[in-house]
C-alpha cells in the first residue's frame, strides 16, 4: 500500500504541465532516432544530458526516460520495413517482421510490435513499481560467473536460430565471436586484429555489421529481381493495416513470456534488451505449435521479440535506481545525470528523495499511453514507404545506410567496411547461411569475454568457479540438457527420414542382359508420362 501511495503522489507530479511536455518531448524525440540508423539512444542522451541538468532533477529524468522508452518503440519501423536494425535489440525483429513485410503483412507486423510493446513495457513499469526490491536482490547475487553461464547459454541458443542446419548457424556464430574481438583488449591493453590500422583500434561498430549485412545484403539480392516485378505487396484496406485476432490470440503466450523474461534480464546489471530479445525469440519458437513458421513470416516472431525489448526498461530501472548499477548505455547516462544533480542511487533514493523517483515511474506509465497513441495511427503512413518503386527505395536504402554508418565515427574506413559486410551478407543470403547468429555473437561475444575472464581472475585461473556457485551450476546445467536434446533430437529427425527403396540388380540391369527395360529386350522404350513431343524434337 506504502508503494501505491507513492505511486499515485508520483502520477500527481507527473501531470503537471511542465512535466507533461517534456514526456511529450521525450518520446517524440526517442521516436525519431529509433528510426535513424546510427545516432541511438545512447548517444542521443548524451548529447543532450546538458539540457537536461538545466532541468529540475524529476524533469531531467522524465525527458530521458521518454527518449529511453520512445527509441525502443521506433526501432522496429525500419526493422520490419526495410531491413535494417538500428540497435542490437532488433536484430531478431528483422527475421519474421520483414518476412511479414514481404508477404504484403507489413501493417499487422507493426501493429502487433505496438501493441506487444505497449503491454510489455505496462507490465515492466508495474513490476517495478511492486517488485524491485525482490528482483533487485536477484540482480546482486549475480556475479561474474553467473554472466558467464548465462552468455554461454546464450552462444548456445545463438546457434539454434539456424534451424535446420546447426553447422551454418556455428559458422555464422564463429564468424560473429571472431569479429568481436577486433580492437583493444581491455585487460592486456594490446590491440588484437587491427593489422596496424589504427582506425580499428575501437573495433568494429556494430551499427557497420548489421547494417552491412542486413540492409545493404538486402538490396543486393533484391536486385537480381525482374523488373517490373512487385517486391512488396502493399495492404489496401484499413483493417489489413492491423493485427486480426487470429494474430493476438495467437502471439498471447509469446507476449506473456517476453514481457516476463525481457523484465528479468533487464534488471540484471549488463543483461540487456538485446539478450532479453533474443532469448524471448527462441523460447518462443521452442514453445510454439508450429515452430517450422519462425523464419519465414511467424507474428510470434515480432510480439516476443518486442515484448521483451520493451519490458526490460522497466526491469533496467530497478538496478539504476535501487542499487545505483546501470545495466546499459543508456542507463549508464542517467546515472551520470542523477551523479550531476548531486543525488546518491540506492536503496535510499526512493526513501530520501521520493519527490524524484516516483514521478519518474509515473511518467513511464504516460509515456506508454502517449507512444501507442502516437504509432498505431502511424502505421498507414510508415507502409506507404513500401508502395515506392524498387529503383527509388533502394538508392535511398544504400544513400541512408552510408550517412548512417559515416555519422557513428566519421570514418571511411566504416564506409569501406559497410561494403564488404554488404557482399558478405548477399554471400550468405546465396549459401544459404544465416547472418542472424552472426549479429548476435558479435553482440554477446565481448560480454561472454568479460565475464569469463573476469571470474578466471576472482578464481586465481580456477575454472571449477563455475559450477561452484549456484546460479552459473544451474544455468550451466541447463544447457548441457538443451545440447543433449539437440543431438537427441537430430538424430531422431535422420532416423524418420524415409530411406528410398533397394532396387534389385535384376530390374537394374535386366534379367536378359539390357538397360532395365522391364518390357523385356522387345518391348519399346516409353516415353515419361505426359510427353507429347516426337522423339527427334530438339
Amino acid at each position: 500500500m506504502g508503494s501505491l501511495q507513492n505511486l499515485f503522489d508520483g502520477f500527481g507530479a507527473a501531470f503537471s504541465p511542465l512535466n507533461l511536455f517534456w514526456v511529450a518531448v521525450g518520446v517524440v524525440i526517442g521516436t525519431l532516432i529509433g528510426i535513424l540508423p546510427g545516432l541511438g539512444p545512447p548517444a542521443t542522451l548524451a548529447i543532450l544530458l546538458p539540457l537536461t541538468t538545466s532541468l529540475p532533477p524529476a524533469t531531467g529524468l522524465i525527458l530521458m526516460a521518454g527518449i529511453y522508452h520512445g527509441a525502443k518503440f521506433a526501432g522496429s519501423t525500419t526493422a520490419i520495413l526495410l531491413n535494417i536494425p538500428t540497435e542490437p535489440s532488433s536484430v531478431v525483429l528483422c527475421i519474421d517482421g520483414h518476412q511479414l513485410a514481404r508477404k504484403g503483412r507489413a501493417g499487422p507486423a507493426m501493429g502487433m510490435s505496438a501493441i506487444s510493446g505497449f503491454i510489455a513495457s505496462t507490465f515492466g513499469v508495474v513490476a517495478l513499481t511492486f517488485a524491485a526490491p525482490l528482483v533487485a536482490k536477484l540482480a546482486v547475487d549475480f556475479g561474474p560467473p553467473e554472466y558467464a553461464a548465462l552468455m554461454a547459454f546464450a552462444l548456445l541458443l545463438v546457434i539454434m536460430m539456424a534451424g535446420e542446419s546447426p553447422l551454418r548457424g556455428f559458422i555464422s556464430m564463429a564468424l560473429g565471436l571472431l569479429l568481436s574481438t577486433v580492437g583493444v583488449d581491455i585487460f592486456s591493453g594490446q590491440t588484437r586484429f587491427t593489422f596496424g590500422n589504427t582506425g580499428l583500434s575501437d573495433g568494429i561498430e556494430f551499427i557497420t555489421l548489421s547494417v552491412g549485412l542486413f540492409a545493404v545484403g538486402e538490396v543486393l539480392i533484391n536486385v537480381e529481381t525482374k523488373m517490373g516485378r512487385p517486391l512488396f505487396t502493399v495492404p489496401r484496406k484499413i483493417r489489413e493495416l492491423l493485427p486480426t485476432r487470429d494474430d493476438l490470440r495467437t502471439s498471447r503466450g509469446a507476449i506473456a513470456q517476453g514481457s516476463l523474461l525481457g523484465f528479468i534480464v533487464g534488471a540484471l546489471p549488463g543483461g540487456g534488451s538485446t539478450v532479453a530479445s533474443f532469448l524471448s525469440y527462441t523460447l518462443a519458437k521452442r514453445t510454439s505449435k508450429h515452430p517450422e513458421h519462425f523464419g519465414k513470416g511467424a507474428i510470434e516472431g515480432v510480439a516476443a521479440p518486442e515484448a521483451a525489448n520493451n519490458s526490460e526498461s522497466g526491469g533496467a530501472m530497478i538496478p539504476l535506481l535501487s542499487l545505483g548499477l546501470p545495466g546499459t548505455a543508456s542507463t549508464a547516462v542517467m546515472l551520470a545525470a542523477l551523479l550531476l544533480y548531486g543525488l546518491q542511487p540506492g536503496p535510499l533514493l526512493f526513501t530520501q528523495h521520493p519527490e524524484i523517483g516516483w514521478p519518474v515511474i509515473a511518467s513511464l506509465y504516460i509515456g506508454n499511453v502517449a507512444l501507442l497513441i502516437l504509432n498505431l495511427p502511424m502505421i498507414p503512413i510508415w507502409v506507404k514507404i513500401l508502395k515506392i518503386p524498387y529503383w527509388v527505395l533502394y538508392p535511398a536504402i544504400l544513400v541512408l545506410a552510408v550517412v548512417g554508418v559515416y555519422s557513428v565515427r566519421s570514418s571511411m574506413l566504416d564506409v569501406f567496411m559497410l561494403t564488404g559486410f554488404g557482399l558478405l551478407g548477399y554471400v550468405f543470403r546465396k549459401v544459404g547461411v544465416p547472418a542472424a547468429p552472426m549479429l548476435m555473437a558479435f553482440v554477446l561475444g565481448p560480454m561472454a569475454e568479460n565475464a569469463i575472464r573476469q571470474s578466471l581472475v576472482l578464481s586465481d585461473n580456477d575454472p571449477t568457479i563455475f559450477v561452484e556457485r549456484p546460479i552459473s551450476a544451474t544455468v550451466l546445467a541447463i544447457a548441457a540438457v538443451v545440447v543433449v536434446g539437440l543431438v537427441l533430437t537430430g538424430r531422431r529427425r535422420r532416423a524418420a527420414v524415409p530411406r528410398p527403396p533397394a532396387v534389385p540388380a535384376a530390374e537394374q540391369d535386366g534379367a536378359d542382359g539390357t538397360s532395365g527395360n522391364p518390357g523385356g529386350p522387345d518391348a519399346p522404350d516409353t516415353a515419361p508420362t505426359g510427353t507429347t513431343e516426337p522423339t527427334n524434337a530438339p
